[in-house]
């Protein structure tokens, strides 16, 4: 097998924004101030309304794509299909990367030929202040399928993927609001081990209030989703099956309580069913 050089490492970066003028130029320039340089950076501006598409600078390697708003998912998905490299980099455009980012990744992807998805630390910042992470919060590398079930571990804006095997998974789902990564990083743990690096390369901001995050109280609603749509794959283990039934169950008794409390019956007639079906 012919010995990986860095230059074999050709990188697509995915920025999806919407309404981030004030941010997406610090992203970009940290995407251009790489000691590794991507191929290109592919911006998708989900249907702005701001000055987002005057911020953007010119520049050989930014491609910029405007499409009315669809969500997150459908932005980076189809960021995913404009690109032409064979590794996919995402960044959200409130975030910024350490300029060693790219470069540690491929250093690492170069050592370790088998990895198809390679994941980093990263520092977080609400309202300028430094938040320290909890031990709940404790990112690693190897069969991460099990400790990423409660919560997703992995921020996107971390992550270097090969393209095929985004595709092959179907990619973000368009019908989440929320917790898409959580989803796509579940289908990818509980078929692969995954790269990791200690390093904190990315930094991560919160705090404003057009967060998704910070607008929707039960996410555990769409992680339930999720996995229970993945505990019907024929590909689970019988213990990786086993695990997930655990967390639904347990992810559903507390949301059940919110839901009679503030009727939503909608959402909890759609939690029952889940339960219903695993007994």
């Amino acid at each position: 097998m012919r010995h990986l050089k860095l230059q074999d490492f050709k990188i697509s970066v995915v920025i999806p924004t919407f309404n981030r003028s004030n941010f997406i130029l610090r992203a970009i320039m940290s995407v251009l101030d790489q000691t590794y340089a991507p191929y290109e950076i592919i911006i998708i501006d989900d249907g702005s309304t701001d000055d987002t598409k005057a911020v953007v600078p010119s520049h050989p390697k930014i491609k910029y794509f405007y499409q009315d708003n669809a969500g997150v998912s459908a932005a980076r998905n189809r960021g995913v299909l404009q690109a032409s490299s064979q590794w996919i980099a995402f960044l959200d455009s409130d975030d910024e990367w350490i300029k060693s980012k790219l470069l540690l990744q491929v250093e690492y992807l170069k050592e370790n030929s088998s990895c198809q998805f390679l994941h980093t630390n990263e520092s977080w910042f609400r309202n300028n202040i430094r938040v320290n992470k909890i031990k709940k919060h404790i990112k690693g590398g190897g069969n991460q399928f099990i400790p990423s079930l409660s919560q997703c571990l992995i921020s996107p804006s971390t992550v270097l993927l090969k393209k095929d095997l985004f595709i092959d998974l179907g990619g973000f789902r368009e019908d989440f609001e929320v917790c898409e990564d959580y989803d796509l990083w579940l289908k990818i743990t509980s078929r692969f081990d995954i790269g990791y690096l200690s390093e904190e390369l990315i930094i991560k901001y919160a705090g404003h209030e057009d967060q998704l995050s910070m607008k929707l109280p039960d996410m555990d609603f769409y992680r339930i989703q999720s996995l229970y749509d993945l505990f019907k794959q024929e590909h689970l283990s019988h213990d990786q099956r086993s695990n997930i039934e655990s967390i639904i169950k347990f992810k559903s008794e507390r949301l059940r309580k919110g839901y009679m409390k503030h009727q939503r019956i909608d959402r909890l007639k759609i939690i029952d069913a889940i339960i219903d079906s695993l007994e």
